[in-house]
């Protein structure tokens, strides 16, 4: 975790949502922007002590990473197991805070973010979104349904639409 996302996670009140997504809305501007992706950031937050245990954002570690991608892989470094194992190191009271719905499929062939979460098992027990998928890559994201399927909680936290797309496409061709 960077050392401003730490100082400003230490600012966050249980609960507070919009501070959560500014979070990850801070983190998503260290992406590189590119027209082959959009910039996410993403909070893990242990929801019973308020304490984060994970952020990402995309593109921050080597491949074609995803930020809810380098939460999992850090928290799997930090744990000692693989991420397919994570389920087992984690409470079971965590949620995850993305500014941009979790993808369902990855034209890269990586595993999808969605598929990630849910590997995890129950121990996410809620997803909250800044912003729905937009269609430019892949259209009628399923993420919402498959978490909505799997007893996970899909908490769309509005307020911030237009500060977190414009930092998504940054470096995507604007219509004009």
């Amino acid at each position: 975790m960077t050392e401003n996302a730490l100082h400003s996670a230490g600012n966050i009140e249980a609960g507070d949502h919009i501070s959560y997504m500014r979070l990850a809305l801070s983190l998503a501007t260290q992406s590189p922007p590119k027209p082959t992706n959009y910039r996410v950031g993403a909070v893990v937050v242990h929801e019973a002590t308020n304490k984060i245990l994970a952020t990402g954002y995309t593109l921050e570690l080597p491949g074609n990473t995803h930020a809810e991608q380098c939460c999992f892989e850090k928290l799997s470094e930090k744990y000692g197991v693989a991420e397919s194992r994570l389920g087992e190191a984690l409470s079971d009271d965590v949620v995850l805070y993305t500014t941009v719905e979790p993808c369902s499929q990855r034209l890269s062939g990586n595993l999808p973010c969605v598929d990630r979460i849910l590997a995890i098992g129950s121990n996410i027990k809620k997803v909250y979104v800044g912003v729905y998928e937009p269609d430019k890559f892949v259209t009628a994201n399923s993420s919402k349904q498959k978490l909505k399927d799997a007893n996970i909680e899909f908490v769309h936290v509005a307020g911030l639409d237009k500060e977190i797309l414009e930092v998504a496409t940054a470096g995507h061709e604007k219509p004009s």
